[in-house]
């Protein structure tokens, strides 16, 4: 088809299953190897037997040079086995020869013979024999002067090569043979090892929204039965997550019912009685809606991982902290600010201001007639206390206040408006800046702490305040927009 493009190469290999795709590159592997390994050993095998042939050529040599030597040489030259040996002089006639070699003709010629004396093994065709195939030829010197004498001795070679020869159809025949039952072999063996990830297929098939199975763990410790594990935890994780947001949104629904009912309900009863309507007590509830709605947008941004919640800048937290103290002047209860050097944290000065609030209106809500606040800095950490003198939280449920519209039955008593996000609100964030907030006991109260990394010393800006600043305006953060009011609802553990 004119301009159609051609699937790259390797389509072929992608579209194929993992099984064949193992078994093709295990094949292809196994078929190199055995294919070097056998042309390996058939020239092995050659370079070994021709050797061997050699050497005892030259063995034969010796031991009829020593023979000459001591005058004791017969004429014909015994041998073993199908050796040919022949005896010149220095004038290159034979002298002696063994049973079958030629007496009239030297096996080597002039130049060839020269090579031999030499120490080369000479390789000649066997028609100088008589004989089909070919022949190696070696030279040994035997006595001095006058009476020196070359042994020659060759040796056929044929049968080495139908030896190799024998090899080599050999492994021809047993080659494909080999191949494909190793082929067999690994095809059974891959599908038995894949079988429990198809298990892990099928029961990820059957899980759905509705459906939340667990995928079923092999025995055994290996890399498939970890991956099941993991998996299960990972849905664990999920199926945790999705009961929580299950929770959160019915919990949302009834929360936000209240007000909205509110609202109807003196709004009939106005226009029931042809009055005009409670604008103090809508304004209460549009209030109490709003802050609901404020609390639930951040929640969510919080567990999207809204950057604009991880924005990171260099705040005073002492500082911070003194202004949020000045917005609880009429809480009724003492406030005592922070004191002490500047304490500088790295985060959204946004965000921390919304926790600190939270803190603050939770503790003056419930304190009896007290709240102390501390911001110190131990090593590479910051710790910000905020301690009241109410009645505090039973250790059993300092870590369940945590959750989202969790109210303990006295706090639900005594804040007819919390809806429970004040301390979850502070956690996530706390969260978000790499920090953590745990709850403790005062004797009498409760104390609430915020653990969260210090600004290295590197970092910490030199800041002066500037000319005419009649207002003494705190350096090092930035004042919290309307985007995010002060949640002064339900922040306290008691009514979280």
């Amino acid at each position: 088809m004119p301009g159609a493009t051609k699937p790259p190469w390797g389509a072929w290999f992608r579209r194929m299953s993992l099984r064949s795709r193992l078994i093709l590159i295990g094949v292809t592997g196994v078929a190199v190897a055995l294919a070097l390994g056998g042309l390996l050993l058939v020239i092995v095998l050659r370079l070994v037997l021709i050797k061997s042939v050699d050497d005892g050529a030259r063995q034969t040599a010796r031991n009829v040079s020593a023979l000459i030597d001591a005058g004791q040489l017969s004429n014909p030259i015994p041998t073993s086995g199908n050796q040919y040996v022949q005896v010149l002089d220095s004038h290159s006639s034979i002298t002696a020869a063994s049973i079958g070699a030629d007496r009239l003709v030297s096996l080597l010629t002039p130049r060839e013979l020269a090579r031999a004396r030499a120490g080369h093994v000479i390789t000649v065709g066997g028609d100088r024999m008589g004989l089909s195939g070919e022949l190696n030829a070696v030279a040994v010197q035997a006595g001095s002067g006058e009476d020196a004498r070359t042994v020659v001795v060759a040796a056929p070679i044929r049968d080495v090569r139908q030896s190799v020869e024998t090899v080599r159809d050999a492994l021809l025949i047993m080659y494909p043979l080999l191949l494909g039952g190793l082929a067999v072999l690994a095809w059974r063996v891959v599908g038995w090892t894949l079988r429990p990830v198809e298990a892990l297929r099928a029961g990820a098939e059957e899980i759905s929204a509705s459906h939340s199975g667990r995928l079923p763990v092999p025995e055994g410790d290996d890399e498939v039965h970890r991956l099941a594990v993991t998996l299960n935890r990972m849905l664990d994780r999920l199926e945790s997550a999705r009961v929580r947001q299950r929770v959160f949104v019915a919990d949302a629904a009834h929360e936000l019912r209240s007000p909205i009912a509110s609202l109807r309900t003196q709004l009939e009863v106005a226009d029931h009685l042809n009055e005009p309507a409670p604008t103090g007590d809508l304004r209460a509830e549009v209030e109490r809606l709003g802050r609901l709605v404020n609390d639930l947008l951040l929640l969510a941004r919080a567990d999207e991982g809204d950057p604009t919640l991880r924005r990171r800048e260099p705040v005073e937290l002492t500082s911070l902290f003194a202004e949020a103290v000045a917005g609880c002047a009429g809480a009724g209860v003492a406030v005592v600010p922070p004191g002490g050097d500047p304490v500088w944290v790295a985060g959204d000065p946004v965000a921390l201001r919304r926790a600190l609030d939270n803190l603050l209106s939770n503790a003056c809500r419930h304190a009896t007639s007290r709240v102390a606040v501390d911001v110190r800095q131990i090593g590479q950490r910051v710790l910000v206390s905020v301690v009241d003198d109410g009645p505090g939280i039973p250790a059993a449920d300092r870590e369940r206040v945590f959750d989202r519209f969790t109210r303990l039955d006295d706090a639900r008593a005594r804040d007819g408006g919390g809806t429970g996000l004040g301390l979850a609100i502070v956690r996530e964030l706390a969260r978000l800046h790499g920090g953590t907030a745990s709850l403790a006991d005062a004797g009498p109260g409760l104390r609430v702490t915020l653990n969260l990394p210090a600004l290295p010393a590197t970092e910490v800006p030199d800041l002066q305040p500037e000319q005419g600043d009649a207002g003494g305006a705190r350096l090092g953060h930035s004042p919290a927009p309307a985007a995010l009011p002060p949640a002064g609802s339900d922040a306290h553990a008691a009514g979280a």
